[in-house]
């Protein structure tokens, strides 16, 4: 019942929501051919590179619109549902399994990364299962059940590796058990032997990939429930129920799921004081953990009862849940709708035009969106000096003479896509490239879509 639910709340909408940067870099990754692809994990984005391999092979089977894009994502969800709510009725009982199920269906979180074209709802799915196939193997230890959690904890690194930082909790499950406690290890260690390429590789890149990152202070501590949930008053509902749970309940496990919860939180902000780690949506395989906590608490009442708190949280998130199907950026305060700027092109657009984008740098992939929106038809890059993919990077290289190149193209009119509502968008362009545009071109018209500022130039 929850993973149907799931299916339902997750998948309603899957579509609406553009396509944010994130997104565009899996599919700007993901459609390049295999050789090239391996070149740019070489450099950059080797952690998620396990995901890109998936789709790869994924959008050459069923395309990439954006809904089969985020489709992968949604099954991870709703398989991470149905994982769940078995590992709550293995755990505990029945009825908990179901309100937990039920809990995270119902949660922002689970729309917001169920509907991303990115590896986050797989680290959920790799999360519970790592979670179910601890406790088989605890309750009976043997090869083959820490065998099976080996490989769901190398399939959680593949995800995303600092959500192997729920391993610590995991830990607490085999304290004092000897037999549970070296096939832990062994297990354990197994995994951490077939990670080790991708940890090195991807420490070493961590300077560029997350060179947006700052140092967290106890302020982006206390904010992590309302961001991993998407909604701060459900983060608080979340935590409040959880705790609650874990206070009336007595065991092993309940103590296990809480550290669960609490240690990978700990770990990366002490992490994140030293480098560019600190993400909070990193986190995201905790919060069906901290689902589970709150099950132990509301399944103390009636079932009905529990179902119709568990609604209430779910109306708390119903804002939420509605901006995400707007819009995927952060802040939503502030959406960048590509489409639609796309569609200011694809309508006005002529042989012959050439388009520049600013800025061209950092993480907004303007190029990319274009080249995603018009699928090859988009205008000829005036400042392109080596492709994203002759680079083997995320991002291209500008022209370093962009007087020189805007004088080789000679097109007879240049579409500006910028960021932000620019009232004179050539006016703001920065250094050459803005000079060089100024002096052999003049605005003839301007649009103003969300988030971005569209400009046809034509020559002075």
């Amino acid at each position: 019942m929850p993973a149907v639910l799931t299916l339902l709340v997750a998948g309603f909408q899957l579509d609406r929501a553009p396509l944010w940067r994130d997104e565009l870099a899996t599919w700007s990754a993901a459609t390049r051919p295999l050789p090239d692809l391996l070149r740019m994990l070489a450099g950059i984005d080797a952690v998620t590179g396990p995901y890109y391999l998936f789709m790869h092979g994924w959008i050459a089977l069923f395309g990439d619109s954006a809904f089969s894009l985020r489709l992968p994502s949604l099954l991870a969800m709703v398989g991470a549902a149905a994982l769940l709510t078995r590992l709550g009725a293995r755990l505990f009982d029945g009825r908990t399994g179901l309100i937990a199920g039920t809990l995270f269906a119902l949660v922002p979180t689970t729309s917001r990364y169920g509907q991303e074209a990115r590896g986050y709802a797989f680290a959920v799915l790799f999360t519970v299962l790592a979670t179910l196939l601890l406790a088989r193997a605890v309750d009976r230890p043997g090869w083959v059940r820490w065998t099976l959690y080996a490989l769901a904890v190398f399939g959680l690194g593949l995800c995303n590796l600092v959500a192997l930082l729920v391993v610590a909790g995991h830990a607490a499950a085999v304290i004092g058990r000897g037999r549970a406690a070296a096939g832990f290890a062994a297990a354990v260690a197994a995994a951490a032997l077939l990670l080790v390429p991708l940890v090195a590789v991807g420490r070493g890149q961590a300077g560029v990939q997350l060179d947006w990152v700052s140092r967290p202070g106890p302020g982006d501590l206390l904010a992590l429930p309302g961001s991993l949930l998407q909604a701060g008053v459900v983060g608080g509902a979340l935590v409040a129920l959880a705790a609650l749970g874990w206070a009336l309940s007595g065991g092993r496990w309940p103590a296990v799921l809480g550290l669960c919860v609490l240690l990978p939180a700990g770990l990366l902000f002490l992490a994140g004081l030293s480098g560019p780690y600190w993400v909070p949506r990193y986190l995201i395989g905790t919060v069906p953990l901290a689902c589970l906590l709150a099950a132990l608490a509301l399944r103390r009442v009636r079932l009905v009862l529990a179902l119709v708190l568990v609604l209430l949280v779910a109306a708390l998130g119903a804002p939420a849940q509605a901006a995400l199907r707007r819009t995927h950026e952060f802040p939503r305060s502030a959406p960048v709708d590509y489409p639609a700027a796309v569609a200011v092109i694809r309508a006005n657009a002529q042989p012959g035009d050439g388009i520049v984008y600013d800025p061209r740098g950092g993480w907004k992939m303007l190029d990319v969106a274009v080249a995603y929106g018009l699928a090859g038809a988009a205008p000829r890059d005036v400042f392109l000096w080596q492709s994203a993919v002759q680079r083997g990077e995320l991002r291209p290289a500008e022209c370093p003479d962009p007087t020189g190149c805007l004088f080789q193209a000679a097109a007879p009119r240049i579409w500006l896509l910028t960021t932000g509502d620019r009232a004179e968008p050539l006016a703001t362009v920065p250094g050459e490239k803005g000079a060089a545009l100024r002096a052999g071109y003049a605005t003839r018209q301007v649009w103003h879509e969300p988030g971005l500022t569209v400009a046809l130039l034509t020559p002075r």
